[in-house]
């Protein structure tokens, strides 16, 4: 798991997340809920957004203007996940037999 730091710190309220990605506070709990995203919690419960959700957040509302539905969306974020993963263990074993 990676340390809640920089682009994965989660230090924006839903209200200021909403507001940077241009969209209602009711979408990103819409996300949420198709599982598009998964902000952080506080300990009280309250979802923190990091960098990283914003990027998707932006992401999602591109794929929105171009036409796609949620479940097509979560399709996409899920393959470009998949290719960012594999890119990774390539680049690995390219490092590791050089």
């Amino acid at each position: 798991m990676e340390p809640n730091t920089g682009r994965t710190a989660a230090v924006y309220a839903i209200s200021v997340a909403a507001e940077l990605v241009g969209t209602g506070q009711q979408n990103l709990r819409l996300y949420e809920r198709k599982g598009l995203l998964e902000p952080g919690r506080t300990v009280g419960g309250t979802r923190r957004y990091s960098e990283q959700d914003l990027d998707t957040l932006r992401r999602i509302s591109a794929l929105l203007e171009d036409g796609l539905n949620l479940a097509g969306i979560r399709v996409v974020l899920d393959l470009e996940a998949a290719n960012r993963r594999l890119q990774k263990q390539l680049a690995a074993a390219r490092h590791h037999r050089g």
